[in-house]
């Protein structure tokens, strides 16, 4: 019996280790939550930097269908502390968080930058921590451009995607956001905003501040909703 508790523990280890998932509670009087982590990069088609923290979308997009797919799994909180990274798979993640029918909590501890937006507003509820912060700019790219013109204007359709996805799950509008982001004032190598957890709240990007305990409670309180629907 020991061996196997260890062996658990050690499988819970791993499970943090390589995908930043884990299943917080296994009573069965309780409600059985499912918690993902988005930290450091996203990364997307290509490998980032080995010295790099990095979020892999192969690793979340499966955790996520299974989630969904589970009887025992009733919500989904997510925690994250993104400096951004790939929009595609940015963007993926999101679209998979927002079409979820389990309910979800995201909470902003750190930073959730750029395609972190996306990120963050993706799940049912949003939290920011007062001292957490989010950056919204513009799409940016490096390299050569080949047709200059076609290639501004997919990176203009890009930043459409973006924007329109996070007018769509949140309370600020597309043209709100496109202000914060090309506001040339704020950030000393770039255009765009930097939100700290009340602005971003103020600016209806976020729906609330507040920290671990209040959006574990939140998420609690959507499942036994979800319960008395059933």
């Amino acid at each position: 019996m020991m061996g196997q508790t260890q062996e658990k523990k050690e499988e819970k280890r791993e499970e943090i280790k390589e995908t930043g998932t884990l299943e917080l509670n296994q009573s069965p009087d309780r409600h059985r939550i499912q918690l993902m982590t988005i930290i450091g990069e996203i990364e997307g088609h290509e490998a980032v930097s080995g010295n790099t923290k990095a979020t892999k979308y192969e690793h979340l997009l499966p955790r996520l269908a299974e989630a969904e797919d589970s009887e025992e799994v009733e919500g989904v909180l997510i925690l994250l502390n993104t400096l951004g990274g790939d929009v595609e798979a940015g963007l993926a993640i999101a679209e998979m968080i927002a079409s979820l029918s389990k309910p979800t909590v995201s909470l902003v501890l750190g930073g959730s930058h750029s395609i972190g937006g996306p990120l963050a507003v993706s799940a049912d509820y949003s939290f920011i921590v007062p001292s957490g912060t989010m950056i919204v700019h513009p799409v940016r790219s490096s390299g050569m451009f080949i047709g200059v013109y076609q290639s501004y204007r997919n990176m203009e359709k890009t930043q459409d995607r973006i924007t329109g996805f996070i007018a769509e799950h949140s309370r600020i509008s597309q043209k709100r956001l496109e202000e914060l982001m090309l506001d040339p004032t704020q950030l000393v190598k770039d255009v765009g905003t930097m939100l700290d957890g009340e602005d971003a709240v103020r600016e209806g990007l976020i729906d609330e501040v507040g920290g671990i305990s209040q959006a574990m409670k939140k998420l609690h309180e959507m499942i036994d909703e979800r319960r008395k629907m059933e």
